[in-house]
């Protein structure tokens, strides 16, 4: 059996344990099928999944424990799991809020079976007092590519095309419970190249978010136990402590913005990222950059933080 002790305060802290899935068995054969399905490419999964063997490969030689939910499934789930086309995009299945893992739930009946295999996964490896299967139950929608952990204080939620706001507002009591103050609500438009918060903007250190420049127009809502107020989303992230990096460099949305914090100094990045964008601002210039290959992964409109659930992070 897994034991974890999950803790997440921030994006940026050294990742110690994170959680993957290998991909499906299914190719998507075509453009039609795969505008069908919703995602941008054919993808040939043998390929997909030499480029995530390269991904993991890169975790694990930067000295993270990686866990694949998915050698852990028997019989019938792992059966059907290994034909599910969007299960190696892990992060929408859960969030860890502190000490706290609090299940999403799928805004399309597609990803339905992966959320419930996962979940099913978390109640013997966290504990009913961690992580309960139940939380999900009144949910409408929250796949958490939508949510930021900025820091201890305070957590940002897109309520888009794959979130809802009665999700968050249902969420809210446990979320403060886990040790926030608060929560950060943008709701942003609702298309396939915005369909998540972490492909707009994303966490790139203790002190630095890079955003698309179109987001600085938009409010967010405040939300704490005792009230609510709506400020610009630059007023926002500032008072959480960081500057705003607003970018029209994105010329790749996942490759681009969608990488994934090892630790304070280290981001691991897409070969096809638009490494301009790393060099436009001075706490971006020292970062130590690791590529890696995605590019097949890509092609079903997700990129490497899509495909990672950080369960363990240092401070």
């Amino acid at each position: 059996m897994v034991r974890i002790q999950p803790e997440c305060w921030s994006e940026h802290g050294e990742l110690k344990k994170v959680m993957v899935c290998a991909p499906s068995l299914q190719d998507v054969p075509d453009q039609r099928t795969a505008d069908y399905v919703g995602w941008e490419k054919p993808v040939n999964q043998q390929k997909a999944k030499e480029n995530h063997e390269e991904m993991v490969k890169a975790m694990e030689d930067a000295g993270v424990t990686v866990i694949d939910y998915s050698n852990y499934l028997e019989s019938e789930e792992a059966e059907l799991n290994r034909q599910l086309i969007n299960r190696v995009f892990v992060r929408d299945l859960a969030c860890v809020y502190g000490n706290t893992v609090i299940p999403g739930d799928a805004g399309i009946t597609m990803r339905a079976p992966e959320y419930q295999h996962c979940h099913q996964l978390f109640q013997d490896w966290f504990g009913e007092k961690v992580f309960s299967i139940k939380d999900n139950n009144r949910l409408k929608a929250l796949e958490n590519g939508d949510v930021f952990v900025l820091n201890r204080n305070a957590v940002f939620i897109n309520t888009g095309l794959r979130s809802s706001i009665e999700s968050v507002e249902v969420m809210k009591e446990k979320i403060f419970q886990a040790g926030f103050s608060e929560i950060g609500v943008i709701d942003l438009p609702r298309t396939g190249e915005t369909m998540h918060l972490d492909m707009n903007c994303n966490v790139a250190g203790s002190d630095l978010l890079i955003a698309k420049s179109y987001m600085r127009l938009f409010p967010v809502q405040v939300v704490t136990e005792k009230s609510g107020k709506y400020v610009m989303m630059e007023d926002f992230i500032k008072r959480q402590g960081f500057d705003v990096l607003w970018t029209d460099e994105v010329k790749h949305t996942v490759a681009d913005i969608n990488f994934l914090n090892l630790d304070p100094e280290t981001l691991l990045v897409s070969t096809k990222a638009n490494k301009k964008i790393f060099k436009d601002h001075p706490k971006l210039k020292a970062k130590n950059l690791i590529e890696v290959d995605v590019n097949e992964l890509e092609k079903g409109g997700g990129g490497i933080r899509c495909m990672t659930l950080p369960f363990e992070r240092n401070e």
